[in-house]
Parts: structure tokens; sequence; C-alpha cells
């Protein structure tokens, strides 16, 4: 073994085998493929089932799905390949180290917390997912569109098992979770394919007039539910993953590639995910609110139930079950893992399994909770606007610093604990436009970007004048 094999090993071991506070060596870097298979796994996966009948519920026209995806999802990836990526080889840092450089360890100690706290309820609505097939063969009562509480003792024993089983595979680092996306993703899709195609054999759909129609022009959304437009459908799209991409919670995944180039394997899961699944998984739905059960709640102008399992069993049969619980995990399984990292940040003296195992036993409490799954484009939304803005930090620092005359990584050259520049640009900005959200009843994805976009600049002027001081 050479002595520079000797040191990448020590470093892998000091940082716990994930490379937390070091940059990733060269001889760990994986290959474009290695993404593929997770960007597929992760998002053809439990939120689909999920988002898709979801935007039905939402009363959005033909148009305003079919295009509005279209263009959403290019937004994505297009951040993924020129921010996320760019900036993950350049560094091959997690975002939580290349944070706390920045902020300081006080300041990102409360982000990393928030940020691990919203991935478990992430990944808890994709528990809950999962738990809707795995309750069908013991005629499990499924949860209602406006379900918050657990409803019996069947369906809490059914997501402590799932939640036990995920957190165990997230535990074991991104290998895994690599093999594990590889292994299902393939199934997942294979299953989502067939039941868009079974569900329109159901629906009768002839013509691609037919297919339209289950649409058509829109209609009134579900009680309790928002209405979607065409710029709804972009824009959160858009942003379903912006803590993800402009956020820059994927520097902890890019930061194992080779070339920014790999950034391109994020379409595989928008377009695959994010696309095509969202659409069959709408068609199931349609199915579903075809049958007397859901007409019956329509008539007392009640929302149906949207129980991912059952649909896919109807479509489907076994096979359908057993993707829908694969596509819990492999959405849970890296969520968990994120959410692993940003507790590791603030208790690093634990291991990354120990803290992965806390943040899956957190993702499991909150997967008993329905209300988590069934508001899932409410708390998408909620959950980038709070988490993107400091995104803004690292991409306006990386791309902006010699221009505006400030020094990367301030925190860590100065010794700050707490760099108020930070604190203030994102405290300003996120109430500036939160309270525009709640005052004028703006939907909160459509503020995400001006809040980005005003975190960022304000640092640059904030960080001029302090470090001047």
């Amino acid at each position: 073994m050479t002595q520079y094999h000797q040191e990448e090993d020590i470093l892998q071991e000091a940082s716990g085998g994930e490379f937390e506070r070091t940059p990733v060596p060269q001889s760990k870097l994986k290959g474009w493929k290695s993404f593929i298979g997770m960007y597929a796994g992760e998002h053809a996966a439990g939120t689909e089932f999920m988002i898709g009948p979801l935007f039905l519920t939402a009363g959005v026209s033909a148009f305003d799905l079919i295009i509005g995806l279209l263009i959403g999802n290019l937004l994505a990836v297009l951040s993924w390949r020129f921010l996320t990526a760019e900036i993950a080889v350049k560094n091959r840092l997690t975002l939580y180290f290349q944070l706390e450089k920045i902020c300081g360890k006080k300041l990102v100690t409360g982000y990393n917390l928030a940020n691990g706290i919203l991935f478990c309820f992430l990944a808890g609505s994709m528990i809950t997912v999962s738990a809707t097939a795995v309750g069908i063969p013991f005629d499990m009562p499924m949860p209602k569109l406006d379900d918050t509480l657990p409803n019996g003792m069947t369906w809490v024993i059914i997501v402590i098992i799932i939640g036990a089983v995920i957190s165990v595979i997230a535990a074991r680092g991104y290998d895994t979770v690599t093999k594990a996306a590889n292994w299902m993703s393939p199934v997942i899709v294979l299953a989502f394919v067939t039941c868009g195609i079974v569900a329109l054999g159901q629906l009768g759909v002839d013509s691609f007039s037919d297919f339209w129609n289950i649409w058509g022009d829109g209609g009134e959304p579900f009680p309790g539910q928002t209405k979607f437009t065409f710029w709804h459908v972009v824009i959160w799209s858009w942003f379903a993953n912006g803590a993800m991409h402009i956020g820059m919670s994927d520097l902890s995944v890019f930061r194992f590639a080779k070339k920014a180039k790999a950034g391109w394997a994020t379409a595989a899961g928008m377009y695959v995910g994010h696309y095509m699944a969202w659409i069959a998984a709408a068609l199931l739905y349609a199915v579903y609110l075809k049958s007397p059960e859901a007409q019956a709640f329509l008539s007392t102008n009640s929302a149906p139930p949207v129980a991912p399992g059952p649909m896919a069993y109807n479509a489907i049969g076994v096979f359908g079950i057993i993707a829908v619980v694969l596509a819990g995990w492999t959405t849970a399984n890296p969520t968990i893992y994120r959410a692993g990292l940003a507790f590791q940040a603030i208790l690093p003296k634990l291991s990354t399994a120990k803290v992965t195992i806390l943040a899956g036993s957190i993702a499991t409490i909150a997967g008993l909770f329905p209300a988590f799954a069934m508001k899932l484009l409410g708390f998408v939304a909620l959950y980038g606007f709070i988490l993107a803005p400091f995104g803004a930090i690292i991409v306006f620092e990386h791309f902006f610093h010699k221009k505006a005359g400030i020094i990367k990584n301030y925190a860590e050259v100065a010794n700050l604990s707490f760099n108020k520049s930070v604190f203030w640009a994102w405290a300003i900005s996120f109430g500036v436009f939160y309270f525009i959200s709640i005052q004028f009843d703006v939907f909160l994805s459509f503020v995400t970007l001006p809040a980005w976009l005003l975190c960022g600049i304000l640092f640059l002027v904030l960080s001029k004048y302090s470090q001047k001081q």
C-alpha cells in the first residue's frame, strides 16, 4: 500500500468513513452511473405516488401539468448542473462543513438542526407511503387526505417496522444507499410505466385527446387544497427540490463526482420521476376517483383519500405493493442519510451510523402522522423556502467573493463562531418574503427565488461592511 493510499485510509477513518470534515480524496470519486441510479431511484420514488394525485386534487389542467412540468424540471436540472455540481467538485465538502467555514459553528448548528429535522419529516412522509402498501394484506384503514393522527395500532406497528429497516440501510453509509438505489430504481420505474399503461386502459383512453381530457381545462381544487395554475406547476416543480439544488444540500452528494458534468444525471430523476412518474401516479388516482368509494366522498363535498398502496395494487396487483414499498425506501434512504450528516455536524463525536439511526428514529415518528404526506405540496414549498436561501450564501461567495472584495470562508479565517452577516442576510430575506406570502396570500414557492437572491446580495453587502470594520 502506498503512502498516498495510507493517508486516504487515515482520513476516511478519522472522518467516520464518510469524509464529513475532509475533502473526498481522488480514489473515492464516482462516475456518472452512480448518480443516475441514485437520482432515478430517489426521484422515481415514494413522493411521486403522492405528488401525482395531489396535482389532481389541486385542479390542474392538462396543459398546465404536461408543459408546466416539462419547463419546471428543466430549470431544476440546470440548477443542479451549473450551481450545485459546479461548486461541489471544486471544494468536495459536505454542505454542513462548507457552511461552518462561512457561518461559524454556532450559527450553522441552528441550520443543521432545522435541516436535519425537515429532512426527517420528508423521509417520514415516505415511510407513510410505504405503509399504505404494507397495510393492504392486513385490511388496514387507509389515511384520508385530511387525517393528521395515526388511525390505529396496525398503522403504528407497520410504520415502526418500515422505519427501522430503512434506518439500518441508511446507517450503512453512502455506498449502501447508492447500491440500494441502483438495485431498486429499475423495478420502480418499470412499475410506474406499467401502472400508467394499465390506468390508461382502465380509463378507456384510445387517443391523445382522450388522455388530454382526463385533466381537460382543470377544475376547482378539492376541499382544503390550493388551486394550481400553469405557473404554480412550473415554479413548484422547479423548487420541489430547491433545498437540494439552489439550497446546496446536494453538495454532500456531488462531492463524490469526478466532474461537474455528473450534474446532468439529475435529469434521470426529473424526467423519469418528476415527469413520467407524477403523470402515471395521477392516472392511478384518476381511476380511483371514478370508483363508488371516491364518488361517495365527493358527493358529501369531502376529499377522497390518497393512498398509493391501494391505487398501485388496483392497477398491477402484488407488484404494485412491492413497488410502493421500494419507492418509499429509495426516497427515505438518501433523505435520512442527509439528515444524519446534518446531525453529525452538531454531534461530531458520534459516528455517522449512530446519528443516522437517530435521524431514522425521528423520521419514523414523523411517519406515524399522515399529515406530512397528505399536505406534501405545501410542506415541500415551505421546506424549500426555509432552507434554499442558505444555499445562496455559498453560491454568491463562491462566484462573487473576489468581485465583492470579501474574504472567502470568513468565519474560519477570522475564527468566528457566529457570522452576523449570514444571519441577518437570511433573517431579513426570510422575514420580508414570508410576510409578503402571508399578507398577500402568495404561494410560498413564488417567493423562494426572490428570497434566495436577496439573501445572496445582502450577504455580500453585509460581509463587505463587517469585514472592513
